[in-house]
């Protein structure tokens, strides 16, 4: 049975990711090994044989990551799971955080691991 408009919830109109940090994930993305850039659901998002590894969210950006990395990436670096619509968490998904976009090494070596995820067959 369909929920009626009432009990729906409210989703907010999505906004622009900000132009720093388009170019912040085309910079890290950049000569990666097979990623190609497309849009996913209007923002920038990278794929490696048609995995997607990470994208922009609104002023977000996640990664798809290893269950062990993922369990690395919330306990060392405060990462959260990525939910795009409350009560819709994408479980292999993490917000990168702001201290981490601030750090291109940092930044490199946590999109090298979603890489890395992403070459894996699907799993």
């Amino acid at each position: 049975m369909a929920r009626s408009a009432r009990t729906r919830p409210k989703i907010k109109k999505w906004k622009a990711a900000p132009p720093e940090l388009v170019r912040t994930f085309e910079e890290v993305v950049d000569g990666l090994p097979g990623a190609q850039l497309r849009k996913m659901f209007g923002y920038p998002a990278a794929f490696v044989n048609g995995n997607m590894l990470g994208g922009l969210f609104q002023d977000s950006m996640m990664l798809r990551l290893s269950s062990t990395d993922l369990a690395t990436f919330q306990a060392d670096a405060g990462a959260r799971l990525f939910e795009p619509i409350p009560g819709r968490v994408m479980r292999q998904y993490a917000v990168v955080p702001r201290a981490i976009l601030a750090s291109k090494p940092a930044l490199r070596t946590w999109v090298g691991k979603a890489l890395a995820k992403a070459k894996r067959k699907r799993a």
